[in-house]
């Protein structure tokens, strides 16, 4: 049989195709990389908004709570949004909003009134809830089913790159000085003390008025950008004979384990990146000078877990098992910090980065698996457990109050635990 050349017309739409989804990568990539900017921001303004507003631990810690929580209360009404919107116009809204909530961050430093802040992270994450409600999927549907964890790994490296660069760029803008300052705090009056801080909070208006310009921009581009649009709906026609004789999400106890493992996920990798910085100065001793570079430390670790991930899964490990190991070693992790000092100890809360890389990409296969048409509202259940970012690091800064801020950290083990659980057996739990 004579082989037939392809035409110049179909060699062009090749290329075409193939310049279209590089576009579209990069586009993608772009939104993580903001989304890894904006939320790692948090572990400098903890112990920015500490001083600034006069908190104890636990009220410093209602960052986390502010922000992780949105995606608890808005995971389901995201999803509706994108049901109207579509993916691309969704993603334009969710930057928009967004760039709201890095708006309210100017009133609230010019009035140095804590809930303010509070509002602002809640709005931004509430623009995060609708950006990842619409772009994990995206990734995963953007381009071949088989390269899909690929993309993800990739994604997530876009993510820990920005997150490890945020709190640098952020810590130097906002913590200069803030050794000094909060020595000499204790010897000000009244109207001094209010005078530096005013002038401390106001640090933050400029980076946030440049957040929000990045912001608008990226959202425009994206909204008037060649990324294609999905039809979703037709998945659940090519799975509706899965599980008949099913009629809830609750009848799928692994992909409940999974949710709360998530949960639990999430809440001891916020707690590694954002109370680090805290527990280096406050905790440890170290000068902020020092201490602001830890987050960054934290992250590059997680980077490198998502690199050895992208090489050994699943050619010389399986997800589940390699779940199993970053349970154990978060749990020998934690231990380590709690039982050592200084430098040592902080360096163990670094390397929980390393522990926690590989369990997002893990979980969500694992509590998804054998779903059939019960995926998305599945989904949906695994984003609502991003608030496990809210509730634990609030748990532990109560704890750290009450007790101190190193032995706070035991309240991590139980949760690497029944990960570990989940791992071994939680995952593989099905209802007849």
């Amino acid at each position: 049989m004579t082989k037939v050349a392809p035409s110049a017309n179909s060699k062009t739409g090749q290329e075409n195709a193939s310049d279209g989804y590089m576009r579209s990568i990069i586009i993608i990539g772009a939104l993580f990389f903001i989304f890894g900017f904006v939320t790692w921001l948090n572990s400098v303004l903890i112990p920015y908004l500490k001083i600034a507003c006069e908190l104890n631990d636990f009220q410093s810690y209602l960052v986390a709570f502010a922000f992780y929580i949105s995606y608890l209360v808005m995971a389901i009404p995201s999803a509706w949004l994108l049901k109207k919107t579509g993916f691309k116009k969704g993603m334009s809204v969710g930057l928009l909003i967004m760039a709201v909530g890095a708006v309210i961050f100017v009133p609230a430093a010019m009035t140095r009134i804590y809930e303010l802040f509070l509002l602002g992270l809640f709005v931004q994450g509430t623009g995060l809830a609708v950006l990842q409600t619409a772009s994990n999927p995206y990734v995963t549907i953007l381009g071949p089913l088989e390269s899909a964890a690929k993309r993800i790994s990739i994604m997530g490296i876009f993510n820990k790159v920005a997150g490890s660069l945020a709190p640098i760029v952020l810590g130097a803008i906002v913590l200069s000085n803030a050794d000094a300052l909060v020595e000499s705090l204790g010897t000000m009056n009244a109207a001094e003390k209010a005078a530096e801080l005013n002038a401390l909070a106001a640090k933050v208006i400029t980076p946030y008025l440049v957040i929000v310009a990045v912001l608008i921009v990226l959202a425009v581009l994206i909204y008037f950008s060649s990324l294609p649009e999905v039809d979703t709906d037709q998945e659940d026609e090519t799975v509706a004979a899965a599980n008949t004789n099913k009629t809830s999400i609750l009848q799928f106890p692994h992909l409940l384990m999974g949710a709360f493992a998530l949960f639990l996920y999430v809440g001891v990798e916020v707690m590694a990146g954002d109370t680090i910085i805290s527990y280096a100065a406050y905790g440890q001793g170290i000068p902020f000078t020092e201490a602001k570079f830890f987050t960054s430390v934290t992250l590059i670790a997680m980077i490198v877990g998502y690199l050895i991930g992208i090489a050994a899964i699943p050619k010389y490990i399986r997800q589940e098992k390699a779940l199993q190991i970053s349970a154990v070693l978060g749990v020998l992790f934690t231990i380590s910090a709690i039982m050592t000092e200084g430098y040592i100890s902080v360096l163990s809360i670094a390397l929980l980065g390393f522990a926690n890389a590989l369990m997002w990409p893990a979980i969500w296969p694992l509590a998804l698996a054998d779903l059939g048409r019960f995926t998305k509202i599945g989904s949906s259940f695994l984003i609502m457990g991003i608030a496990g970012g809210a509730i634990l690091p609030l748990i532990y800064g109560a704890l750290s109050d009450a007790v101190d801020s190193q032995q706070a950290y035991w309240i991590m083990v139980p949760c690497y635990l029944f990960i570990l659980y989940f791992a071994i057996a939680g995952h593989k739990v099905r209802t007849k």
